[in-house]
């Protein structure tokens, strides 16, 4: 899985109805809006199979939210038995409540990992890190290296979101707006799906 949150989404409501398009012209569209507040999308793109997975929305994008969201991302599918995610490195990606819950899957007592800031496992996000990113885990966390976030697959369907939704939607409510990108990754599941062709060679990276 290649996870990651799209933060900010605006729910912008057009203050009039777009014009449709004429021959030689695009459709046009209200530039005043009304805003009714911003929700964040956590989701999956399951790199093999070209789709988005398990996705959650709200409002905010706290240690808890992400934790939930690989959680329900799990339990969706109890069948699997191993689970990779790869993930940039913001902090709520290397948490106390996230080692604690991995941990919980190990059968780990608490008291076994230490003191966030003091000892052990949660002593730092370095120590947490290192924690997540065991192979041998069931769920095992894969960070990109600093600054390359855009290497996670995920920011490429983002792109696509932003472009044949969110950039010329009309969203009358934070409500609409969850439904309206809920619609919108079913029916990207069902017709455009396909794995992206990875071009990325490294070359830049490794000058």
């Amino acid at each position: 899985m290649s996870t990651d949150e799209k933060t900010g989404i605006q729910a912008l409501q057009r203050n009039a109805a777009d014009l449709p398009m004429k021959v030689g012209q695009a459709r046009k569209q209200e530039y005043e809006y009304t805003r009714h507040g911003t929700l964040c999308l956590l989701a999956n793109w399951d790199v093999s199979e070209g789709k988005i997975i398990s996705p959650t929305m709200g409002e905010t994008r706290k240690e808890a939210d992400f934790k939930d969201h690989i959680q329900q991302t799990v339990e969706s599918a109890p069948q699997v038995k191993k689970w990779r995610f790869v993930v940039d490195n913001l902090n709520t990606h290397q948490s106390e409540a996230l080692v604690g819950w991995v941990a919980g899957l190990l059968g780990m007592p608490t008291e076994s990992l230490g003191v966030k800031g003091q000892s052990g496992i949660l002593k730092s996000m370095a120590s947490r890190s290192l924690f997540l990113q065991n192979p041998e885990h069931t769920v095992c966390f894969i960070y990109t290296p600093k600054h390359c976030s855009w290497l996670n697959q995920i920011e490429i369907w983002f792109g696509i979101l932003s472009r044949k939704l969110l950039r010329r939607g009309n969203f009358i409510s934070k409500k609409d707006l969850q439904e309206q990108v809920e619609r919108f990754i079913v029916y990207f599941n069902e017709v455009l799906a396909k794995p992206f062709k990875w071009t990325y060679n490294g070359k830049p990276c490794r000058a």
